[in-house]
This record gives C-alpha cells, structure tokens and sequence, in this order.
C-alpha cells in the first residue's frame, strides 16, 4: 500500500493545493473526516472548517467552505465554494467580515437572512481559527501576520 494520497483542492478560481500527503483530515457536516492510503472510496459534502494536510512534519491547513470531498484509495479531490492556505488569509479582511456578518445576524429579520448572515460568520470564524492555527504552529512567522482580535 502506498505511503501517500495524491490530494487536490480545488474552486471555482483556483486550485488552492495540489500534491502528496500521508493525511487528510476535513470538515463533514456531521464532523470532522479523516483519510489515509487506501481508504474505501466515499463522496461526500463538506462543511465549512479547516482543511488540515500532513506531510512528513509539515501541516498545511486551508480554510475551506462547503463544497463536496471524492475520496478514493489513493487520491482525494476537495471541491470548494472557497479555500485559502492560512498564510493567505488576511487577517484585517476576515476580521472585519466578522463583525459585518455578525451585525447582519443580529438584525436578520427572517430565517433566509439569518442562515446567510450565519454562514458568513462560520465562514470568517474559520478563516481567523485557521491563522491562528497557523501562528501556534509557525511562531517565527506570526510577526508577519497582523493580530486577530
């Protein structure tokens, strides 16, 4: 059996990864998955969460929002609304598109406006949880990256 899948995340603009890994661990709607080499073949839809890839002793984390995951034995394919690495989130940005989402959720006057504005905050709330993910991880690099608040 071989020691690494070949893994592929993939959106409507971008491929935001492409390569080996020995693990996958992402977002189910009902938790968190997590796949090896040669696992059974499985499709199914993600949630919005962080996407964690582990190779040798590196971790690549994306943050990924809804979409679909195609497992096979040897290769897995994530197809995503969104997905960025954390060391391209930017903070400032997702911060704010925190706090805007929060405000649309406290004013939402109905059920389609409050699902919306609550997954735009599940959405921000991930991608600020995925860079300080990443900071815990790389302290050398966390005096690039602004403060999350």
């Amino acid at each position: 059996m071989a020691k690494t899948l070949k893994v592929d995340v993939v959106t409507p603009e971008k491929i935001a990864f492409s390569g080996e890994v020995e693990r996958v661990i992402a977002p189910g709607i009902e938790g968190s998955l997590g796949v090896l080499p040669g696992h059974a073949p499985l499709l199914t839809e993600l949630g919005t969460g962080p996407v964690v890839l582990k190779r040798g002793g590196q971790v690549i984390e994306l943050a990924v929002s809804e979409g679909f995951l195609e497992v096979m034995p040897q290769k897995v394919v994530i197809l995503a609304e969104t997905a960025e690495r954390a060391e391209e989130i930017d903070v400032a940005r997702a911060q704010v598109a925190l706090e805007r989402a929060q405000a649309e959720l406290e004013c939402a006057r109905d059920r389609q406006q409050h699902a919306q504005a609550l997954a735009a905050v599940r959405r921000a709330a991930n991608r600020l949880h995925v860079v300080e993910d990443y900071r815990k991880r790389k302290p050398e690099r966390a005096g690039r990256l602004p403060q999350v608040h």
